[in-house]
């Protein structure tokens, strides 16, 4: 089967937490899948941007990003953040390929069109993806890694929500799976608890009445993209129970959120 595995959050912070996403990976790349990691790395982004004396402003999670932003962005997300989670991978027994959407021209965006009356600056959006180079790395027994980043017909870098990123990944791939990794225990009701299954209809009703919010309305609309495009089984997990995602098809999962699109 071909995987998508979306990293953020805490994750991509907590070493710990790291290595067990990493060992989770090549778990499932030991199985015999197909298995691409999408990243973000907005944590890292926005304490760089601190020390550099930048504040970071958000709408709809989705960060407000002029030229300035997005070369740090450059830096830390295609830098930093992407190499160090080469480094766990291959720490884990298996070689991987670090990324980012620029490269081969594998991830091509447009820019976002201004947000409740925000001009996002160089957000953008996915417009296509060419896989070749994710299906060569795979024939060669590698995984990819791939940052949040993508070029325009302009020739400019464009930040992109990694959410996003992984579902064009997985419809472009035609994955079975996309999971994201992430650093809450999944989608909440509005009395807090965990949603175990969620519709898509579910999801837009919860985000109308303001019961989700925040950095998991993209993921949601995420979700609904890859399952509206063929991609047939969506879930967010907790990144701190990894170790469950190689028993996704066997097992019942106790944790995080299936999302469905009925």
């Amino acid at each position: 089967m071909k995987i998508v595995v979306k990293i953020g959050g805490a994750a991509l912070e907590d070493k710990t937490t790291l290595q067990k996403c990493a060992r989770a990976v090549v778990e499932l790349a030991n199985d015999g899948h197909s298995v691409a990691v999408v990243h973000g790395g907005g944590g890292a982004l926005t304490r760089t941007l601190k020390l550099l004396g930048k504040e970071s402003d958000f709408v709809n999670g989705l960060r407000i990003t002029d030229a300035e932003t997005r070369d740090v962005a450059l830096m830390v997300l295609a830098g930093i953040v992407n190499k160090s989670l080469v480094a766990a991978i291959l720490a884990a027994g298996k070689p991987a390929i670090g990324l980012s959407g620029g490269d081969g021209m594998s991830f091509r965006a447009r820019k976002m069109q201004p947000t409740e009356g925000h001009d996002l600056g160089f957000v953008g959006e996915i417009c296509s993806v060419e896989p070749r180079w994710l299906q060569a790395i795979w024939q060669q027994g590698g995984i990819p890694v791939i940052s949040s980043l993508a070029l325009g017909s302009d020739g400019e870098y464009y930040n992109v929500n990694a959410d996003e990123m992984a579902s064009a990944c997985a419809v472009a791939c035609h994955a079975d799976t996309l999971i994201f990794l992430t650093d809450v225990p999944g989608v909440k009701d509005a009395d807090g608890a965990v949603i175990p299954w969620l519709d898509i209809k579910k999801a837009a009703a919860l985000a109308k009445d303001a019961v989700i919010a925040g950095g998991m309305l993209p993921k949601l609309q995420a979700c609904g993209q890859a399952l509206k495009k063929g991609v047939s089984r969506v879930r967010i997990l907790p990144a701190a129970h990894a170790e469950e995602l190689p028993l996704f098809y066997f097992t019942k999962l106790h944790y995080g959120t299936e999302v469905t699109a009925v």
